[in-house]
């Protein structure tokens, strides 16, 4: 436990403890959460390999946050912490995320994403019970999901809070299941919980098994761009900062029991979306001996069960809680990809372990290159 002793003696009521804050949309939450003056942050993660621990420098010594290493589905670690830093909210980004490795193994998804959201329920539960009036009226956990767990849409629609789940791969099936027991907590253990449902995010730190990291670095290395199928799959792109603006707007301002979706309204299709970043590479780095990099975009075999278009509703946060992105996808995307330029550095020292943008989730096949959304 990395916890400094100026925190602990820290006023307790402002704290919220937040798991999975190490990742790509988590460690974006805590920046901006710290940066703001918010209030203490207890942030809970395993550190697996999309656990950034370089993501989260510009706050490490940050006097209101405390880092602490461990699992969500080990529920006297929760307990002890939500007892000693008795936070006013719990705040869920762990998750098993990537749809390829859910191909491949979809046991560690159950695993993290049902066992452990139920274990980390059961803790919350737990405190929130033994808390006095009004901190008990006032407690909120808001666990974050995706858009995945709605399925796949045809060619026109969105997926709305009362759109029903019909998850297609086990990553999805893994947090609908998890969103399913949120719910059921609050129905009938009467816990205060709120869930967002997000689509894909983008943004500087995301770790290099998604798609648009993926593309960018293989652009700068001449290596090839792995489109899946015809490239035409459709997905709503949200950048990140703007995500965790919602997540903040829902924790500070949702209606208890709630669900609320979150997107950019920016559909494009991933062929777009990789010839977009071709252009932006092109232009940033006209230096570069294998260009014009659109010469590397290769089409592979499509992934097992590809959903192929997801689109978002936001009405209701918008309606609601006044919540709307304030990045387009173009000068989103070219902040991300500027982004990426700017920092091999962290580049270098997140692809330097087990994942070398292999590709994943292909069954019955030999790895070659990754091109996840």
């Amino acid at each position: 436990m990395q916890c400094r002793d100026a925190v602990v003696i820290l006023a307790r009521m402002n704290a919220i403890l937040v798991t999975g804050g190490a990742g790509f949309i988590g460690s974006c939450f805590v920046r901006g959460w710290l940066a703001e003056g918010a209030g203490r942050l207890v942030n809970l993660d395993k550190l697996t390999y999309a656990g950034n621990l370089d993501s989260l420098a510009p706050v490490a010594a940050h006097a209101d946050y405390c880092l602490v290493e461990g699992d969500i589905g080990d529920r006297d670690l929760v307990s002890r912490l939500l007892d000693e830093h008795e936070p006013a909210a719990v705040v869920n980004f762990a998750a098993e995320s990537h749809v390829d490795r859910s191909i491949e193994g979809p046991t560690e998804f159950v695993r993290t994403n049902v066992l452990g959201t139920c274990e980390l329920l059961a803790a919350v539960r737990g405190y929130w019970s033994s808390l006095p009036e009004p901190r008990r009226s006032a407690f909120r956990f808001l666990h974050v999901s995706t858009d995945e767990v709605y399925g796949s849409l045809g060619p026109t629609g969105a997926f709305s809070e009362i759109t029903r789940y019909a998850p297609n791969s086990p990553y999805a099936a893994s947090k609908a299941a998890s969103d399913h027991f949120v719910r059921a907590y609050h129905h009938t253990y009467g816990l205060p919980v709120l869930t967002t449902n997000c689509s894909n995010n983008y943004g500087p730190y995301q770790f290099p098994e998604k798609l648009i990291p993926l593309m960018i670095l293989n652009a700068l290395e001449g290596k090839p761009l792995p489109v899946y199928g015809d490239g035409q799959q459709v997905r709503d792109w949200l950048f990140v900062e703007d995500h965790c603006d919602a997540i903040r707007a829902v924790l500070r301002h949702g209606k208890v029991g709630e669900v609320y979706n979150i997107g950019g309204n920016c559909e494009r299709a991933n062929l777009e979306v990789v010839r977009t970043i071709c252009q932006l590479v092109d232009r940033l780095r006209p230096d570069l001996p294998h260009g014009p990099c659109e010469r590397l975009i290769t089409y592979v075999a499509d992934r097992p069960g590809h959903d192929r278009r997801y689109a978002i509703d936001a009405g209701k946060i918008r309606r609601e809680l006044g919540w709307q992105p304030r990045r387009d996808f173009e000068s989103g995307l070219e902040i991300t990809v500027r982004w990426y330029l700017d920092h091999p550095t962290w580049v270098e020292r997140v692809t330097s372990g087990v994942y070398a943008r292999e590709r994943l989730g292909l069954i019955g096949a030999n790895p070659t290159s990754n091109a996840e959304e």
